[in-house]
């Protein structure tokens, strides 16, 4: 099968997949598929052109179990209509996480964060199959290992699947709200908090506004969202802005990073069809007929700018499959 026909990104060669419906599928299947690798909403990964010869298992496992505030949701459900359902009941938690693609399988693996929230924050525990053993255990949030886009399972992709997630999400108004333009927009200060709808209407618009809400007549929304991590750095470069973290270092903006090494949206290197989101610098696109090789050599030549002009080596947020930047 095509496996550009299952990613946001719309690239990928051929792979033999399977698809797994059920929780009580995924060791049975990953017993005749051993090696097998793991996708459900296609839109964290980077797959090469070539495809890769382990089978894919397509986690189509879905819906949640409800324990007083706790929801316990299958790995294949699709993440944002999980956080609708969520903002519909007005619990808080993972309301500023809205309109990200993808399944609630991959939040804990990236620790997927936005406009001030990250998923760390009301993950209570997962269901987790160990490859080696196929046992399947619970862990609480705490094993996971969580840093900023990261985590146990993204540091070691082959030891483990996650098969469900719990959350702790109380009824109640937003968690205070930290992100400064996203307090701009719902007219707010830093610090406070608002009904989680309004959270939630607030943080679609954004999104929309820098193409990062699904849309099959926009291809600035055709990307893996945000294709590099903002820098931890010891020194932040002269005009850029920095976030103190607790070990003394501060974080900075790849995006400022990127379009002061001189690359403006819609860059795209000679010949291609992938460049940069009109809308987002952080976003790389396949405007149509792009190929991985492509992409990973427009992300080659921004990496080399930015290293180039501020010593600030990028690294990439999504998962790569048979390649490697």
């Amino acid at each position: 099968m095509r496996l550009a026909d299952l990613t946001t990104i719309g690239l990928g060669g051929e792979a033999q997949v399977h698809v797994v419906d059920t929780l009580a599928g995924v060791p049975e299947a990953l017993r005749e598929h051993p090696d097998a690798r793991i996708l459900a909403g296609g839109s964290n990964v980077v797959i090469a052109d070539a495809g890769v010869p382990e089978c894919v298992l397509l986690m189509r496992a879905r819906g949640w179990q409800q324990h007083a505030d706790q929801f316990i949701v299958s790995a294949g459900t699709p993440w944002d209509d999980f956080v609708a359902a969520m903002v519909d009941e007005g619990r808080a938690g993972v309301e500023a996480l809205s309109g990200i693609p993808g399944s609630v399988g991959a939040t804990p693996i990236q620790n997927v964060g936005a406009y001030g929230q990250e998923v760390a924050e009301s993950i209570a525990g997962m269901r987790v199959l160990e490859r080696a053993t196929g046992e399947v255990t619970t862990w609480p949030a705490e094993r996971a290992g969580f840093g900023y886009r990261d985590s146990t399972f993204k540091r070691h992709p082959a030891d483990h699947v996650v098969l469900a997630v719990a959350f702790d999400l109380p009824v109640g108004p937003s968690a205070p709200i930290r992100y400064a333009e996203l307090a701009r927009t719902l007219g707010v200060q830093v610090g406070e908090s608002v009904p989680v709808a309004h959270v939630r209407a607030a943080v679609l618009d954004l999104r929309r506004g820098k193409g990062m809400v699904l849309d099959p007549a926009d291809a600035d929304t055709r990307s893996v969202g945000s294709f590099f991590t903002n820098p931890f750095v010891d020194r932040v470069p002269e005009g850029a802005p920095g976030w103190l973290q607790p070990d003394g270092r501060y974080k900075t903006s790849a995006a400022w990073l990127i379009e002061h090494a001189g690359v403006h949206k819609g860059f795209r290197l000679p010949g291609s069809d992938v460049a940069v989101s009109s809308k987002h610098t952080l976003a790389l696109t396949n405007r149509g007929s792009g190929t991985t090789q492509q992409l990973l050599d427009l992300a080659r030549e921004i990496r080399g700018r930015v290293e180039g002009r501020f010593g600030v080596r990028l690294e990439p947020e999504p998962v790569l499959w048979g390649c490697e930047l």
